[in-house]
């Protein structure tokens, strides 16, 4: 894991029997996986960069669309881009008049870049208190998915999230954390006039402690 990967999820990991290495970068760890799978022959199961895990992670939309139905909108978090990638096949399949985006932080807007330029943009780590969504590069093959199927990306910046983490912690009483916040504040604070219209939100990550969230959510 990234060295900045939140507590919670390191002593999750470690309570499943993972022994877990901290090293600087995003694309050090995978390296090292890499590395790992050649020495020992083990099987590398990618975070995003696959198409059972872009399939997988659209599951998500697709359970939402049985339970509420046809969507004008549908917001998602980008990290490396399966989920907002999978969630975009979904939208397409079953109601392709739904408009999807992504939202990213603002320090790290590799998606917003990709996207405008066309190819693959690197980025060097950004310094955001989303860390889900610190991936320094998408994933080539959720990139190809983006670039038919999602309408935008949105960014947003630590300072939304945070209001948006208060916003679930006051009202809906959800503990969330801030990557998963990134498709409420995109809704939000994103721009897209979404008045009187039918809006989903992928909301997911509870990945905080409760020091770090009670310093967000305390924090003017």
């Amino acid at each position: 894991m990234p060295q900045y990967a939140p507590k919670a999820k390191q002593a999750a990991a470690r309570g499943y029997g993972a022994n877990v290495v901290l090293l600087k970068r995003w694309h050090e760890c995978q390296a090292l996986a890499e590395k790992l799978c050649k020495e020992k022959s083990l099987t590398l199961i990618q975070p995003h960069d696959d198409a059972n895990i872009v399939a997988g992670q659209g599951t998500c939309a697709k359970e939402l669309f049985e339970e509420v139905g046809e969507l004008d909108y549908l917001f998602a978090c980008v990290g490396g881009g399966s989920l907002s990638s999978g969630s975009s096949i979904v939208a397409k399949a079953l109601y392709p008049n739904c408009k999807v985006y992504g939202v990213e932080p603002e320090a790290g807007n590799k998606a917003q870049q990709s996207m405008q330029l066309g190819k693959l943009v690197e980025i060097e780590p950004p310094k955001t208190i989303a860390d889900g969504a610190s991936p320094t590069k998408l994933g080539a093959l959720p990139f190809r998915i983006m670039m038919q199927n999602i309408a935008g990306i949105l960014t947003v910046t630590d300072a939304q999230l945070i209001d948006q983490m208060k916003f679930c912690a006051e009202k809906m009483k959800m503990v969330i954390e801030p990557t998963g916040c990134l498709g409420l504040a995109g809704a939000q604070f994103g721009g897209i006039d979404i008045k009187g219209k039918r809006v989903g939100v992928v909301i997911t990550g509870g990945n905080v402690t409760l020091e770090r969230f009670a310093h967000f959510i305390t924090t003017k």
